[in-house]
């Protein structure tokens, strides 16, 4: 009989967030209490950061941002094309036009030595994406920013506990976004953070994200609250509920854990396959950095390996083994490719890394035999 089927990823959660779980259905208090204003402040305290927003995920917190940043038509935010569609979609809804820098073929992060020839009178943000957990050049990027007067939003979906320069993604620079999905490093089923050090930015989120209400919900139906509130803003309903914070605050304390885990599990896989023509794998930057790990990423080289990718994610699940795609080029997805005459060429390095990538299985708990397994299907593949 074959072996039970090995997913890519697969969350680890605690007895003690269980117990959490049910503490908070039998306390009666399920959406937005007690225990986010908990998870709030360790996600600061994780942070550094002055300004913490817990919210229903990472996309509410882009879109909300970008709100908040008062997009006009016509605005343009910069982002790269190996991202997944929500990053080029908060664009779109926030009224702004999306403009794409192609990737560094190494690191598979925005080219930042393009981005300057991107920059044009009407970009006003510039929205990286800190891809797989690997920061960008933070140094670089605020250079370029500062020097234009553009607005960073980080897409840091992949980044919750990485590290540029011995400082941690969410403590420095402009606003930060982080997803808790569960293949993240951290998660709380679906949710997310915005971090910020702006006091303008964290007061709009805060209203956008429920309701245009001038106080959240605890507040008002606290013993303490009051039922008075004032709409100042028309919001939607994006926050985080009590039931999401009792799985992320026993999360949370495990992070740094859970990043060590995938770290080993990275190297592990760079060291068995360093020597396999069939594979490019994640190359690291120059500058110092703490990888978060959120995927492991190689690029099959499909004439050595005598197969393309999608034949390899087959072969793999034809012998239990869940293989990720992260990503298909989002600009040549028919919405973008129709509205903004995206076009197949546009952005080669991204097209091909699209074209070759493949995410292999990476969490926390899984065990060095499941990484053979892993590696000794793959080498039975090729030979």
């Amino acid at each position: 009989m074959s072996e039970a089927f090995l997913p890519f990823s697969r969350p680890s959660i605690s007895e003690n967030a269980i117990q959490e779980v049910v503490a908070c259905l039998r306390s009666g208090w399920l959406a937005t209490g007690p225990r986010v204003a908990q998870f709030t402040e360790a996600l600061q305290r994780y942070l550094d950061a002055p300004y913490v927003l817990t919210l229903m995920s990472a996309t509410t917190g882009l879109h909300l941002s970008l709100l908040a940043m008062q997009l006009k038509p016509g605005d343009e935010v910069i982002t790269t094309p190996l991202t997944f569609a929500a990053t080029l979609n908060t664009i779109v809804l926030a009224g702004g036009t999306p403009v794409l820098v192609d990737i560094d073929p190494h690191t598979l992060n925005m080219d930042l030595n393009q981005l300057e020839a991107a920059i044009t009178p009407n970009t006003r943000v510039i929205m990286p994406v800190h891809f797989a957990g690997l920061p960008v050049d933070c140094d670089v990027l605020y250079g370029i920013a500062e020097r234009h007067h553009l607005r960073i939003l980080e897409d840091a979906a992949h980044a919750m506990g990485a590290e540029y320069k011995n400082k941690r993604i969410g403590s420095f620079g402009d606003t930060q976004v982080f997803s808790f999905h569960p293949t993240k490093n951290l998660t709380t089923g679906e949710g997310g953070c915005l971090a910020t050090r702006d006091s303008v930015i964290a007061e709009a989120v805060q209203r956008l994200c429920f309701h245009g209400m001038d106080r959240q919900s605890f507040n008002r139906y606290g013993k303490t609250g009051t039922q008075d509130y004032e709409i100042v803003m028309p919001g939607f309903k994006s926050n985080m509920t009590d039931i999401q914070a009792a799985i992320g605050i026993h999360q949370l304390n495990e992070l740094d854990a859970f990043i060590d885990r995938r770290a080993a599990l990275a190297m592990r896989y760079q060291d068995a396959l360093s020597d396999w023509p069939e594979w490019s794998l994640p190359v690291s930057p120059n500058y110092e950095h703490k990888h978060a790990w959120h995927i492991y990423t190689p690029l099959l080289n499909v004439a050595e390996a005598g197969m393309d990718r999608d034949q390899f994610i087959v072969a793999m699940k034809s012998k239990n083994i869940g293989i990720g795609l992260h990503y298909r080029a989002v600009h040549l997805f028919p919405y973008y490719r129709d509205t903004f005459h995206f076009k197949e060429g546009d952005f080669p390095v991204a097209e091909n890394a699209c074209d070759r990538i493949v995410s292999l299985p990476l969490f926390p708990a899984m065990t060095d035999a499941e990484h053979d397994r892993v590696l000794d299907v793959m080498y039975n593949l090729f030979v």
